[in-house]
């Protein structure tokens, strides 16, 4: 395993991050804590999850199934560098009763003593904020973040679906008050079939110094070899893939990417995850494997090497908006 720095932090962290989501819904626990295990055993320090994973009736089922692996001792928890999420509205029917749910600066609070409950541990690494909440202002956030910092709660805080100023905004604000450090990393849909990433939010990241971490790198399964699955296995895709694929357009070019991979006799879901490898300022893409197996075909992107006949050819296929502000003034 390949391991960076967390954006301009001195933390270091695996260019693969394990993505836990799929723990619980369709992970049952046995499976899920042979998954963290074989991750720890390629490698994989730096792990993924959120308050409100498990969904509906199970919120925090997640984190409660992360919280028993580390309790297995065996110094799980020492080694794994953890980050949740915080923003949800985490009543069982969806109704949030009020100040429950988004970055308050009490919600912060009992989100924070809930997840440590759940994570059966006595720190959150990287605290992320799951969304922008645009009636707390940054004042408010970082305020909540610096005792939480000083009580030994949370040592570095992220955001997750960003916008590009609103990543400006917030580190803005946090060198005016000074004593923290600011956001640190940004979690965002990213991939090759998914570029629009690069016109604002990865220049922000980069000038802020914050790792961008790609979620969906294979874009709901489109980019792992659907179409070959589809023909081979009869294996039909489903939920984001399905839809996309549904527009003629876009299932040409899925299928030109599948063949390109094809001419180099490599993996269409090993490519996608290499490819974010290539990418500046990414320090490694979120994946969510529901077995062993998904793992080890993750890993293997890591020592995956694209030539630049490849890689331009993934250009000409999946075209990047380019630089900005010129991909969208003239």
């Amino acid at each position: 395993m390949e391991y960076t720095q967390l954006g301009r932090t001195g933390l270091k962290v695996s260019r693969l991050v394990l993505g836990t989501m799929n723990f619980g819904p369709q992970t049952d626990e046995a499976t899920s804590h042979t998954i963290m295990d074989a991750a720890l055993d390629a490698g994989i320090n730096f792990f993924d999850t959120a308050n409100v994973y498990g969904w509906g009736e199970n919120k925090g089922r997640t984190e409660s199934i992360i919280g028993n692996w580390f309790a297995q001792g065996g110094e799980r928890r020492d080694k794994v560098v953890l980050a949740t999420k915080v923003y949800g509205n985490m009543g069982a029917d969806g109704e949030a009763w009020p100040n429950h749910d988004k970055l308050s600066a009490l919600n912060i609070r009992r989100a924070v003593d809930a997840s440590l409950k759940r994570l059966r541990t006595d720190h959150i690494d990287l605290y992320q904020f799951h969304h922008v909440d645009r009636d707390t202002p940054f004042e408010e956030i970082w305020q909540a973040v610096d005792v939480l910092v000083q009580q030994g709660k949370i040592l570095y805080v992220g955001s997750s679906n960003f916008p590009g100023y609103k990543i400006a905004q917030a580190n803005e604000i946090a060198a005016r008050r000074g004593g923290t450090i600011g956001l640190v990393s940004e979690q965002c849909l990213y991939n090759l079939a998914e570029r629009r990433a690069e016109m604002e939010v990865v220049p922000a990241a980069q000038e802020y110094g914050l790792g961008v971490i790609p979620w969906s790198p294979l874009h709901g399964g489109l980019l792992g070899g659907v179409l070959k699955k589809e023909a081979t296995q009869g294996r039909r895709a489903s939920g984001r893939a399905a839809d996309t694929l549904k527009d003629t357009k876009a299932r040409e070019q899925i299928q030109a990417y599948e063949d390109l991979l094809d001419k180099h006799g490599l993996e269409p879901g090993e490519v996608a995850l290499a490819w974010l490898l290539t990418r500046p300022g990414v320090t490694g893409p979120i994946v969510g494997p529901r077995t062993a197996e998904q793992l080890a075909s993750a890993v293997r992107a890591v020592e995956l090497e694209l030539g630049e006949e490849l890689l331009a050819g993934l250009d000409e296929v999946f075209p990047g908006p380019g630089p900005s502000p010129e991909a969208f003034a003239w």
